[in-house]
């Protein structure tokens, strides 16, 4: 918790009981944010390491910060945008607001109305910007580099779990149709029985929804006789050893925002093989680090899965070139160089002189924008 609340220049929300893209993008960067900024959290499920402000600290957003002509709020779902533009629009708060958009679809009309209404958009991709009618500014996340990393120790070693086989291939993130563990499910069912130094571990949480979606993906593991080397482990404790753990991941999601789990896999010196959703073909070289597959077509994952059971060797190869990429191109650092570049921008136009419309506020400020311009 922070104790002096008037240094504070931004307020990053996560209005969000569950775990999802946007609370690890929250709990991900604002610890890396606040080593050059005056940043807290906002929100639900946030670890101690994550700077935070207290829920009682909310009126005190209605008071100027001591060294800025208004704070930063930083949001990433639409309860956020709401709050936000209720304390700015209505109750009159001296704030600015951003939203992190990282969605690939058109959005709705409530949403497109407030998104009109924000002070800066950030977008994670290109494609994610082209679903946008508003100027935005490209940030790709990054990756924790501290938390995600190569093996180091005998605990980072397959043989540590306890589980039969060599080699692990790992599939992450909530058990649902939409993350495609059905057909990473059915990839292994194929060719777990032609080799037998693999394990498949899928790891992350069921909700209540998709408890009958898991139960049937178990019956169908057991009747082929495979339980003990396709397992579900649940929500662990930590993921980022089973990364190290990993000789290859597979994201084999049908849709996507932007995707973070290949890039843990990758920082972990883990090759991927990944769907074309969300940002996924950005961060994958195929014949590289990994390799690319259309989302939804069982026989291409398969078949793009295969080369590394049967070559290991080719796994760790593209493993030690995912980790090169990654440092190269994923920074946590470098995603929070380039959201604070929009800060200082709209912290800059804040000390303009009055009188100008956003297009000509824009223009003299040098923001990298696309898309369609909002009206002046």
């Amino acid at each position: 918790m922070t104790d002096d609340f008037s240094e504070i220049e931004v307020v990053a929300t996560n209005f969000n009981w569950r775990q999802s893209g946007g609370t690890t993008a929250v709990v991900q960067l604002v610890p890396e944010q606040a080593k050059t900024l005056k940043i807290a959290a906002l929100g639900f499920d946030l670890p101690e390491r994550v700077p935070r402000m207290r829920w009682s600290d909310v009126p005190k957003l209605f008071r100027r910060p001591a060294h800025r002509p208004f704070r930063i709020y930083h949001c990433r779902r639409n309860n956020e945008m709401m709050a936000g533009l209720f304390l700015k629009n209505v109750l009159g708060a001296p704030l600015r607001l951003i939203f992190n958009s990282a969605g690939q679809r058109r959005h709705k009309p409530l949403t497109r109305w407030m998104l009109r209404r924000m002070d800066a958009v950030i977008t994670t991709s290109e494609r994610s910007g082209s679903f946008l009618e508003v100027p935005y500014t490209i940030v790709p996340h990054g990756t924790d580099f501290q938390k995600f990393h190569p093996a180091r120790d005998l605990r980072d070693d397959f043989a540590a779990a306890g589980l039969p086989g060599k080699y692990a291939v790992g599939c992450t993130g909530r058990i649902r149709h939409q993350k495609g563990t059905d057909l990473f499910v059915d990839a292994m069912l194929r060719l777990l029985p032609q080799y037998p130094d693999w394990t498949a571990v899928i790891t992350g949480r069921t909700t209540a929804d998709n408890l009958a979606y898991e139960r049937e993906l178990k019956s169908k593991i057991t009747h082929a006789g495979l339980s003990e080397r396709i397992v579900f482990l649940g929500d662990v404790e930590d993921i980022a050893v089973w990364y190290r753990r990993f000789t290859l991941f597979v994201a084999p999601s049908r849709q996507e925002g932007f995707g973070l789990t290949p890039l843990e896999a990758m920082a972990s010196q883990t090759a991927v093989v990944a769907s074309d959703a969300g940002s996924f073909p950005s961060m994958i070289r195929p014949g590289i680090n990994g390799a690319i597959v259309p989302a939804g077509d069982k026989e291409a994952l398969v078949a793009a899965i295969e080369p590394y059971f049967r070559k290991p060797e080719l796994a760790k190869e593209h493993g030690r070139a995912a980790l090169e990429f990654v440092h190269a191109n994923f920074s946590l650092a470098a995603e929070a160089r380039g959201i604070r570049a929009v800060y200082d921008r709209l912290w800059a136009e804040g000390q303009r002189p009055l009188g100008l419309s956003r297009k000509q506020r824009q223009a003299t400020t040098g923001g990298t924008f696309s898309g369609h311009p909002d009206e002046a």
